[in-house]
C-alpha cells in the first residue's frame, strides 16, 4: 500500500509546516491499544512495513511522574535506537531529557518488556544510525531539514 505511506508522510508534513505536533493527543490511545494487542495494534507505522513502533517508559526529568511513548526504532546490535526527532520541532522531545535524568528504564516491544539503559550515540555511530532511520522512512529527513539547526539526538537503549 505505498499510497497509505504517501498519505501518512503528506499529512504528517503539512502538520508539522504548521507547527503542529499531534504526539500528545495520540498517544494515550496509541499506548493502551499497543498495550493491550501485544504490538498487534500501533506496533508498526500505517503503510511503511520497516517502520517499526516500541513503547518507551520513562520518568519526568522534573515531576517524577512516570510516562510511556510510542517511538519508532531500529536495530543497533543487541540494542535498539531511537530519534529524538519531534517530528521536526525546534525542541527535543520531553522524552529525551527524561532519559537524560533517568537513563535505567524499559521498553516494549511486542509483548517483550525490556529493561534497558539509554544513552546517547556517539558520533561514531550516528551517521549509520542516521541511515538506519532514514532508510526505514523518509520522513527522517524532511525532520531534520524542518528541525532547522537542532541537531536531531539519537539514543540508543542498551540491554541491562
Amino acid at each position: 500500500m505505498p499510497w497509505l505511506a504517501g498519505i501518512v508522510s503528506a499529512t504528517t508534513r503539512f502538520a508539522n509546516r504548521r507547527g503542529v505536533y499531534a504526539g500528545r493527543r495520540a498517544t494515550k490511545i496509541h499506548v493502551a491499544l499497543y498495550r493491550w494487542s501485544g504490538g498487534r495494534i500501533g506496533g508498526r507505522m500505517p503503510g511503511r512495513r520497516r517502520a517499526r513502533i516500541l513503547l518507551l517508559d520513562h520518568v519526568g526529568a522534573k515531576s517524577g511522574i512516570p510516562r510511556t511513548s510510542p517511538l519508532l526504532y531500529v536495530d543497533a546490535g543487541a540494542a535498539v535506537a531511537i530519534a529524538a526527532s519531534k517530528a521536526g520541532q525546534p525542541h527535543h522531545p520531553a522524552w529525551y531529557h527524561n532519559l537524560l535524568a533517568h537513563p535505567d528504564t524499559t521498553i516494549r516491544i511486542g509483548t517483550e518488556v525490556r529493561p534497558v539503559r539509554a544513552r546517547v550515540a556517539t558520533a561514531a555511530e550516528y551517521p549509520d544510525l542516521w541511515r538506519e532511520f532514514v532508510t526505514m522512512t523518509s520522513d527522517y529527513e524532511f525532520y531534520r531539514r524542518q528541525a532547522g539547526g537542532r541537531t536531531i539526538p539519537l539514543v540508543v537503549l542498551e540491554p541491562r
